[in-house]
């Protein structure tokens, strides 16, 4: 498929994008070169690749500059910075996986909170105060009452999570402590899908560890079926209900946090959302409706910590935003089955 004409608006400031080389990321880039920002990247690309940056070049015209360092080496990030009119910063960068986190918590800690502890003092010292942070629903532990809302009670059962909700500690204490500081921290639900192109899309490492790719790694071949872990929690078909959000809409959140920053002095949480739940068996229908045919599938035993329901209110997003999703489930499962028949082994080309 040609990749679809850019459209782009007058150049007007420039973005760092930690992290920008990733799922969420690159498909941030797009949206943000597209409506006119500039864009610099700073990846490790431990967890990523340069191929999708390649693609996002091909996808929007503007100035889009990678630069591959670890944030946790403060020199070379302040090298970086010095070398950019930033005016802005979203911060992807970080590990995510929860069994890993739990095998190596120290490992965790070390990369989330310490690369966003080096962040920030670079940042103070370039007087760049405005962040939108990329947060997690997953701040939200095992809910007590759905959907959830921003003032919902905090919990985490798992060091990742646990890095997250520091972090946002961390990002509010530093607003409250230095009144320039503009912060918002986007707590996501479940991103999935793909750019319309086919281009870019989700390419995790080794075994997925959540439920689209893998599914759409069984449909292209790649694994031999699913499993359905649990069939008898408390919902209609008796599988886990979540919150799919589409990762085009995703980014457009990321692009509307920008542009309201100037407006949102402190530091607060929003989430991002569809506001409606979706099935494991659902999703599996929908995909198996986009691929053309079934997804094998057995139902093995429940995975601890999950929990049985969890999807957002979103209408504080509308609200100081002004964004709400727009793409649904049968278009994710579209878009994400175009980039995996297209790219089999993902970013990966021989």
């Amino acid at each position: 498929m040609r990749p679809p004409e850019a459209v782009v608006a007058a150049v007007s400031e420039t973005v760092l994008l930690t992290g920008g080389a990733g799922f969420i990321g690159s498909h941030t880039c797009v949206v943000l070169l597209q409506a006119g920002w500039q864009v610099v990247v700073v990846d490790d690309l431990s967890n990523s690749s340069e191929e999708s940056l390649a693609r996002v070049k091909a996808l929007a015209a503007g100035e889009l500059h990678l630069h591959r360092l670890d944030l946790r080496d403060t020199a070379a990030l302040d090298a970086v910075v010095a070398g950019y009119d930033i005016d802005a910063v979203v911060h992807f960068a970080g590990l995510k996986a929860v069994g890993e986190s739990v095998a190596d918590p120290r490992r965790y800690w070390d990369v989330n909170v310490g690369g966003t502890l080096s962040l920030l003092e670079v940042l103070d010292r370039h007087d760049i105060h405005r962040l939108v942070f990329s947060s997690s629903a997953t701040v939200y532990g095992d809910p007590e009452v759905v959907p959830l809302v921003e003032s919902a009670r905090l919990s985490t059962t798992n060091p990742y999570g646990r890095t997250k909700l520091v972090i946002e500690q961390l990002l509010a204490d530093v607003a409250s402590a230095d009144p320039s500081w503009h912060i918002v921290s986007l707590r996501y639900f479940n991103p999935v899908g793909a750019h319309e192109s086919g281009m870019v899309g989700e390419d995790p490492r080794g075994v997925p560890n959540n439920l689209m790719p893998y599914v759409m790694q069984v449909a292209v071949g790649r694994r031999p079926e699913l499993v359905v872990f649990g069939d008898d929690y408390p919902t209609p078909d008796g599988t886990c209900l979540r919150d799919y959000i589409h990762v085009v809409d995703l980014a457009d959140g990321h692009r509307a946090a920008l542009d309201r920053l100037g407006d949102l002095p402190g530091w607060r949480a929003v989430n991002l959302g569809t506001g409606e739940g979706s099935s494991v068996l659902e999703v599996v229908a929908a995909a198996a409706a986009a691929v053309g045919r079934e997804i094998p599938y057995r139902v093995g035993p429940r995975r601890p910590g999950d929990a049985a329901v969890t999807y957002a209110d979103p209408s504080l997003a509308h609200e100081l935003l002004g964004w709400r999703a727009t793409r649904g489930l049968s278009q994710m499962c579209v878009d994400a089955w175009r980039w995996q028949s297209q790219n089999p082994d993902g970013f990966r080309t021989g």
